[in-house]
């Protein structure tokens, strides 16, 4: 395990999704890499992350979503978090977030479009999120 790095991320499932494998693995995979996870668990209210990340000073929330309804469950979570004094906090979303086969460049402009920062398709490894958040957040 990776010397903590000072680093604190919210992750969750949004919605009412209740898949809690994939968020299991990436807590366990986050925590290895030095990261100060809260893990939020399965069927997370946009508001239970905001909450979280006020409450920690998160530098990042990720959010996870499988059930493809992530689309609709993220809408406005980027004004919320500004309204919250959360501007600028780094935000990413992965997983199924769609419903049906979309282009990925399509729902990732979209994603983009709502406030997110970083998205990623389904069965992306653990790794490129902890290098895309060790990237964005600086950590060395």
């Amino acid at each position: 395990m990776e010397q903590g790095n000072g680093k604190k991320l919210v992750i969750g499932v949004i919605g009412a999704d209740v898949h809690a494998v994939g968020i299991r693995i990436l807590e366990y995979a986050f925590r290895e890499a030095g990261f100060d996870v809260t893990n939020l668990g399965v069927m997370v209210s946009q508001e239970e992350f905001i909450g979280a990340a006020l409450e920690t000073a998160a530098d990042a929330i990720v959010i996870s979503s499988l059930y493809g309804h992530g689309e609709l469950d993220c809408r406005g979570m980027r004004d919320k978090m500004d309204e919250a004094g959360l501007d600028g906090l780094l935000l990413y979303v992965g997983g199924n977030i769609v419903v049906g086969k979309q282009d990925f460049v399509d729902v990732e402009k979209r994603f983009h479009e709502m406030g997110f920062d970083r998205v990623f398709p389904p069965g992306t490894p653990p790794e490129e999120t902890i290098f895309y958040l060790k990237k964005d957040l600086e950590v060395e």
